[in-house]
């Protein structure tokens, strides 16, 4: 059973850095599509980015150039480092993974079946 954990949340001025850590345990996570989303209070849940199985990312319009999605195979962790942080990135993060082998890697939050409890992200002028 794939367990996921995310860390590394708090608050941070604007124009500043955060870097969200998410530990995987209990399967061969590599094999799997994972992704990053968020909530912002009072607003449905987005999809920040994905990271697919052969490495290759992508985001969200509102993060790129900004946020870089990577992943450490041997420490079975996956990492979101996130630059330039604004108003509008304030909410609560979360890791999930999509078991769906052979699909395509998308930011549909109802495409992933396992969920980390997630990690709040404050960013303040």
């Amino acid at each position: 059973q794939v367990q996921m954990a995310e860390s590394g949340g708090g608050s941070v001025q604007t124009g500043g850095s955060l870097r969200l850590s998410c530990a995987v345990s209990g399967d061969r996570y590599s094999s799997y599509c994972m992704g990053w989303f968020r909530q912002a209070p009072g607003k449905v849940l987005e999809g920040v980015g994905v990271i697919d199985r052969d490495g290759s990312t992508t985001y969200a319009e509102s993060v790129k150039g900004r946020f870089t999605i990577d992943k450490v195979t041997a420490q079975n962790t996956l990492f979101l480092q996130m630059n330039t942080l604004k108003s509008e990135d304030t909410g609560m993060y979360f890791c999930a993974i999509d078991l769906r082998l052979g699909r395509a890697c998308g930011t549909v939050p109802g495409d992933f079946a396992v969920w980390g409890q997630g990690t709040q992200v404050t960013v303040s002028s």
